[in-house]
């Protein structure tokens, strides 16, 4: 008996010490079509007994691999900041692509504006996998599901748009940098997802004009979203959004119906 109430003293301040700290758990997904790496990153002062909000970062294509750390080399300053994890108390979802895949059903051409979405094309399995896995986490009593988050860059916000034509129902707010999709999928989620799209107008890896062109679908399917176009800015144009004090407000202050 006191063996027992020893381990449960130990446990308790375990549970204790841990709740000032990140508790970071890598782990994998697997179903039947495969499996995927992520991390799972708790609440500041994480507390059993409530249900906390939980933010999506889908990386970009730079950040694939299976080492379960490269996805977090532009986030670690932004949503990972000590001071940001204790305002904005959440899980937050960090999957990492392979290098063998990616987030995005995109197409690459020769012409000018390289990347092409078809409409009606199928997720990556990469996509598909962080599709099971949301789903099974939304699910979770620990996880408010009227407040999930969205935010990816370049290839990431690519697999966003089209995560949000696949689940138009599930994101409170998304911020999408650098991106770009279908503009047939707006219709999907222009009325039900608040969204802030950010670009650079001097990028040339990923043209503005696919951000341009989903933000006119989105106004014109009944969306109002927010839209950022930073002057002389290249492809890093996430360096901006992250830097911008009220990036982490935008999101965070949204909740589903």
């Amino acid at each position: 008996m006191k063996f027992k109430n020893l381990l449960l003293f130990l446990f308790c301040s375990l549970i204790s010490s841990c709740g000032s700290k990140m508790i970071d758990n890598y782990k994998e997904y697997s179903n039947s079509n495969g499996s995927i790496n992520y991390r799972l990153i708790y609440p500041n002062k994480y507390d059993d007994s409530k249900s906390y909000p939980l933010l999506v970062f889908l990386h970009g294509i730079g950040e694939r691999g299976n080492d379960n750390e490269l996805q977090l080399k532009y986030i670690d300053e932004v949503i990972l900041d000590k001071s940001n994890r204790k305002n904005f108390p959440s899980f937050v979802l960090l999957p990492q692509a392979p290098l063998n895949d990616n987030w995005s059903s995109r197409k690459l051409t020769n012409k000018k504006i390289r990347q092409v979405f078809p409409e009606n094309a199928s997720p990556t399995n990469s996509l598909s996998l962080v599709m099971s896995l949301l789903d099974d986490l939304v699910n979770n009593k620990k996880i408010n599901n009227k407040r999930v988050y969205l935010t990816g860059l370049s290839n990431g916000a690519m697999g966003s748009f089209e995560l949000l034509k696949h689940r138009p129902n599930m994101f409170a707010s998304a911020v999408l940098i650098c991106g770009g999709g279908n503009p047939q999928w707006a219709k999907e989620f222009a009325k039900s997802t608040p969204l802030w799209v950010a670009h650079g107008s001097d990028d040339d890896v990923v043209l503005p004009e696919l951000s341009i062109n989903m933000v006119k679908s989105i106004i014109k399917q009944g969306g109002s979203p927010k839209f950022t176009l930073y002057e002389n800015v290249n492809h890093g144009s996430w360096f901006n959004v992250f830097r911008d004090p009220d990036f982490l407000n935008w999101i965070f202050d949204y909740s589903k119906n």
